[in-house]
């Protein structure tokens, strides 16, 4: 007969919970679209990085697509995206691209950008972005092998 002494029943009620959580946590899928608060891209508008080179705040023109509100800073913008999102949203939907790359998920921020062959790809921070460009092809190469893997 197995005998269960008191530290190990201690550790067992205090390791349950957690394998619990961590049971969950990993499969717990996470939304295509990176999304803070519901909003894509932090509400920039994802068809200024390509028509005025840069991320421009997005304004009361809204439109829900895979289940992020997207925001723009005209109508005609909202229209463009509309007729073709593909087109305009980013990469890995919208998560770190050089953090795709290396296997795992992280948020980003509108600075840290880069249009190339007319995709757009967003990163974690300017330092990221810094690494991204070392080996643009390399890394997307690497990431498109991770994606939508990647979300769990």
């Amino acid at each position: 007969m197995t005998r269960l002494t008191r530290r190990a029943a201690v550790g067992l009620t205090v390791a349950a919970p957690a394998l619990v959580l961590t049971g969950r946590a990993a499969l717990a899928a996470e939304p295509e679209i990176y999304a803070e608060a519901g909003i894509a891209i932090d509400g920039s508008d994802p068809v200024a990085y390509f028509a005025e080179n840069g991320p421009v705040p997005g304004g009361s023109d809204t439109l829900d697509w895979k289940g992020a509100t997207w925001r723009f800073a005209s109508s005609q913008n909202a229209a463009a995206f509309n007729a073709d999102p593909l087109a305009y949203a980013p990469q890995f939907g919208g998560y770190c691209a050089f953090a795709t790359s290396r296997g795992y998920l992280a948020p980003t921020i509108p600075e840290a950008w880069t249009l190339y062959n007319g995709q757009l790809f967003l990163n974690a921070n300017l330092r990221a972005r810094t690494l991204w460009l070392e080996d643009i092809e390399g890394n997307i190469a690497k990431g498109r092998a991770n994606w939508p893997a990647i979300l769990g």
